[in-house]
């Protein structure tokens, strides 16, 4: 009996919409904290998380007396199940004395699991029908995209490798330095080229690359007059080729 109206509570519309409104409130909570909050601010956040914890706790302990072992069958519900269990370890570390455990990263663990709250926001898919069909979208095309990003760290590899061979006497200039940013070897070569596929810096890095004598510093500043095809080309084939190839393959799995 009182099984079957709890059901019918957990089940019901105003239910949902009571969860999803603390979902809601429990993101504005937390993009509320700010760096050298006031200790009026910080007792606010602390004692809201602890309504927030001890809400979510209840729809789960309420779930689990209703549906018993099949409320771990549903993947939305191991997510809740998942996120209840961190918020609840993240609150017991507030009461840990961090000094008495010695060198172990309670905080580095304390703040992963704050961040883990965050991830509730994907609950409100639930509600929609729409933000369904594009994570099951996202999901289905997982396969595709690994294909493609690997083609895109193939792409890379051969670039750095040309980068190496074009540019490796190259250790000043406004971007290239002698320390992280050069065509010295290939690792170095791989992650100038990774960060600058964003699009950020890469003119200023092809007119480091630019320079040839007698406007250069020989063994320092000299790069190859071709240096702008290599860059445009690069930029051509990661920026805009392979970006509109992962979308092509979102938009395929989609239809």
């Amino acid at each position: 009996m009182w099984r079957y109206k709890v059901w019918n509570f957990v089940e019901s519309k105003q239910f949902e919409l009571f969860i999803m409104s603390f979902i809601v409130l429990n993101m504005v909570q937390m993009a509320l904290d700010f760096e050298g909050a006031p200790a009026s601010m910080n007792t606010f956040l602390r004692f809201s998380n602890y309504v927030f914890t001890v809400v979510f706790l209840l729809e789960a302990v309420l779930k689990l007396f209703v549906y018993r072992v099949t409320y771990f069958q549903t993947a939305w519900n191991k997510f809740d199940f998942f996120v209840v269990c961190a918020s609840l370890f993240d609150l017991a570390l507030e009461f840990v004395d961090t000094e008495a455990m010695g060198d172990l990263p309670i905080g580095n663990v304390a703040k992963v699991l704050r961040v883990l709250r965050v991830s509730r926001v994907l609950r409100l898919a639930q509600s929609s029908q729409e933000l369904q069909a594009l994570i099951q979208t996202i999901n289905m095309s997982v396969v595709s995209l690994l294909n493609v990003f690997g083609l895109l760290l193939l792409i890379l590899f051969m670039f750095a490798v040309l980068g190496v061979f074009f540019f490796h006497e190259l250790t000043e200039g406004d971007v290239i330095d002698a320390r992280y940013k050069n065509f010295k070897n290939f690792a170095s070569a791989y992650l100038l080229l990774f960060a600058i596929s964003t699009g950020e810096d890469w003119n200023r890095l092809m007119y480091d690359c630019l320079d040839t004598k007698p406007d250069c510093v020989e063994g320092a500043t000299c790069g190859v007059g071709t240096a702008a095809i290599y860059y445009i080309l690069f930029i051509m084939v990661i920026s805009h080729v392979m970006l509109n190839l992962f979308i092509l393959v979102i938009i395929q799995q989609f239809d």
